[in-house]
């Protein structure tokens, strides 16, 4: 299912390429040769320790992951403290899609990029999905939902939302079509006629 596949990172997986594509803030940490050009504030051919480079996720997640980090990366806002409290707050009037169409995703791979902060953002994760779920699912059930409602909701949540929407519609089809006659099985009349022959010869 598309919603399994989104919310565990997968190579392979669309969402979690596009996710991945996210522009993270990393400070070099190891001297890079000749690599000056990718600090347009660098007046050296060479980037030096220190410098402010914006990389994407998935290229500074394995620069970060060696024994000798090359970078260290800066969590994105939305994954700090008070983007954490606001979604403690209540978390179910935010529209997650504005902060990241790849909210849930984003953040399985950043967790990882912080070793202070990675079990805090998994419950920070974890919370925010079991608090909105019920919003997801009763905006999916209620037939007078606005069309634009999916559109609010960050991937993960919207697969959900459409994946309730498409059970409500086969439900509908079903009770649309009706029954035939309902028949009594055999085994029912047999039961039935053991009893009244027992209840006569009693």
């Amino acid at each position: 299912m598309a919603c399994c596949q989104s919310y565990t990172p997968d190579y392979f997986a669309i969402t979690d390429i596009l996710s991945t594509e996210e522009r993270i803030s990393c400070k070099i940490e190891v001297e890079l040769p000749e690599l000056g050009f990718l600090d347009s504030s660098c007046q050296s051919e060479d980037l030096k320790i220190g410098a402010t480079v914006e990389f994407p996720l998935w290229l500074a997640e394995p620069l970060k992951s060696l024994q000798n980090s090359i970078v260290s990366v800066d969590v994105p806002k939305i994954y700090k403290e008070g983007y954490r409290e606001i979604l403690e707050a209540d978390a179910e009037v935010i529209v997650l899609s504005k902060w990241n169409p790849f909210y849930y995703e984003l953040g399985m791979h950043v967790r990882k990029l912080s070793d202070r902060d990675y079990e805090i953002i998994t419950e920070s994760l974890l919370q925010t999905f079991k608090s909105r779920f019920q919003l997801v699912m009763d905006w999916s059930q209620n037939a007078t939902s606005d069309p634009t409602l999916s559109i609010q909701l960050p991937r993960l949540e919207r697969d959900l939302f459409l994946i309730g929407q498409q059970a409500k519609i086969r439900l509908m089809e079903w009770l649309k079509m009706g029954t035939n006659e309902l028949v009594v099985s055999e085994i029912t009349t047999n039961l039935k006629k053991r009893k009244r022959e027992q209840y006569e010869f009693d």
